[in-house]
């Protein structure tokens, strides 16, 4: 941490930067030290156990794992990662209307432990409960804990702004680096769910670092925005009961009738995925409590939304297709050094360590020379380089052909690619997203953010279902990087426009 430096004195931003005085972290309020490390811990449970979560699910029986095909394995880790982000919508809602963005991320944090320690039970049922209790967990914390960085500073246009979520970044992709190397390490060496409860001690530690260093954060992060009334409450928890003893009585009659197969679960959940975010969007356009000046926004948004889906639908692919190929056409040994295959999955939070300060400074250089690039065309950026990492792809898969374990220099470069264009999109996209939220819509815009992965996971989980074992070929690596090629050409082409829509914010 750097030397001390004093704040502004200005009265409206010193008590919600900073409950001491004169410190700051990094140049910012010390409270992005105590989201920076509960990050930090929460995203080494979550991304360990992702390190794991394929290569397990397609594992034969007789090595431990549950024996899905690799198509119906990576079906499986989109649809669940699409959940994941689409339960931060709802989280969002929970913050607003009943906790308060703080106390929804300590239960949000709760939860996920639990679900780590059911996927350490060596058995299938508890297994995929585990993985409802991540996603429900993950929902209520990650939408909720951006929104408090956000919270750090009052002044939406605050230079430090983008600064502040690329730093927040880097404690993501800290606890993201190590979690492959260590649950990585266990589960795929020693056992699987040892690694699975590895992961649930991760989050115990996040947790405390929460509690101790809570004295820190904004008061706006305990405030309640639109509490609930009892009346509405009680008839919200009457409509979750019904649709909840529904979906009970439902799988029932299918496991009841021997018709069920991990299907009935894969496409409901894929299609709740697609209709959802869309539903969205189009009750808050319908939203009369808007202004003018919000509806704009809004629809300059969509844009940022849409080029987001298919950035994640690409590289959340690094999880499952990547981790694949990384397992069974990628050698695991270089300059003499064995190691297991997750932990390839190292690479990105390593690459992101390393250049994220430099990206976080090249952007305020430009901007002291007005030469700053604009959201839109950063998000063009992000699109142009996850196509051509898929044309990396497309070329290492070319290169496996015939059983050839091709060199795994091949995924690092990969890698590299997709780390550059994610630094050029997703902090900026966090960023963007917090300041173009509604008043009425603080919390919930950043699960509408989300939303985007949930879209782009639920297109893959279709890709894989509808191609099968040709979901991992060169074909579909070169379909997929030429619609992002596509994708940024068109924001290209149209960033006045999208500028032009956002109004005061750029």
């Amino acid at each position: 941490m750097p030397p001390t430096q004093t704040l502004s004195t200005d009265p409206a931003l010193t008590p919600q930067v900073t409950a001491v005085p004169g410190r700051t972290f990094f140049g910012h309020p010390r409270g992005l030290a105590t989201l920076f490390m509960t990050e930090m811990w929460e995203r080494f449970s979550f991304y360990g156990m992702r390190a794991l979560l394929v290569i397990y699910l397609v594992a034969p029986a007789d090595k431990g794992g549950l024996g899905f095909s690799a198509a119906t394995g990576a079906a499986i880790y989109s649809v669940y990662n699409a959940m994941v982000y689409l339960l931060a919508l709802p989280g969002g809602w929970v913050s607003d209307r009943f906790w308060g963005a703080r106390k929804t991320v300590l239960i949000g944090g709760c939860i996920i432990m639990a679900g780590h320690f059911m996927l350490a039970v060596p058995a299938e049922a508890s297994f995929f409960l585990g993985l409802g209790f991540i996603a429900v967990g993950s929902g209520l914390l990650k939408a909720n804990i951006s929104t408090m960085v956000g919270h750090l500073y009052p002044d939406r246009n605050d230079a430090r702004r983008d600064g502040g979520f690329t730093i927040f970044y880097m404690g993501i992709n800290l606890g993201a680096f190590a979690a492959p190397l260590v649950i990585g390490t266990v589960g795929q060496d020693v056992d699987w769910h040892l690694g699975f409860a590895l992961a649930g001690v991760g989050m115990a530690l996040g947790l405390g670092q929460y509690v101790l260093g809570g004295r820190h954060l904004s008061k706006e992060s305990q405030k309640v925005g639109s509490p609930l009334p009892a009346a509405e409450r009680t008839a919200l928890l009457k409509k979750a009961a019904f649709w909840t003893g529904l979906a009970v009585v439902f799988y029932a009659v299918v496991v009841g009738t021997g018709t069920y197969d991990i299907n009935w679960v894969i496409w409901p959940l894929t299609l709740v995925g697609l209709v959802i975010p869309g539903l969205v969007f189009l009750r808050m356009k319908r939203d009369r409590d808007l202004s003018a000046d919000e509806q704009g926004k809004l629809s300059g948004y969509l844009w940022f939304f849409l080029a987001a889906a298919v950035f994640w639908m690409i590289y959340d692919q690094s999880g499952s297709t990547l981790n694949v190929f990384a397992t069974s056409n990628t050698a695991t040994k270089l300059f003499g050094f064995n190691f297991p295959s997750s932990w390839f999955q190292s690479l990105n939070p390593l690459y992101i360590m390393a250049l994220a300060p430099v990206i976080a400074w090249m952007w305020v250089w430009l901007a002291r020379r007005d030469k700053n690039p604009s959201t839109a065309t950063k998000f063009s950026y992000g699109l142009i380089l996850i196509g051509v990492s898929f044309g990396v792809m497309m070329l290492a898969m070319a290169a496996a052909s015939g059983g050839t374990k091709v060199s795994p220099l091949w995924l690092a470069v990969v890698y590299l690619v997709q780390t550059v264009g994610e630094l050029a999109l997703s902090p900026v996209g966090l960023s963007v997203t917090t300041k173009l939220a509604p008043v009425k819509y603080a919390s919930q815009m950043m699960g509408v953010w989300f939303l985007a992965v949930t879209v782009g996971d639920s297109l893959a989980a279709v890709l894989a279902q509808l191609l099968g074992n040709a979901f991992l070929s060169t074909a579909s690596f070169a379909v997929q990087g030429v619609a992002a090629l596509l994708a940024g050409v068109a924001v290209v082409m149209y960033r006045k426009r999208i500028t032009a829509m956002l109004g005061d914010v750029r």
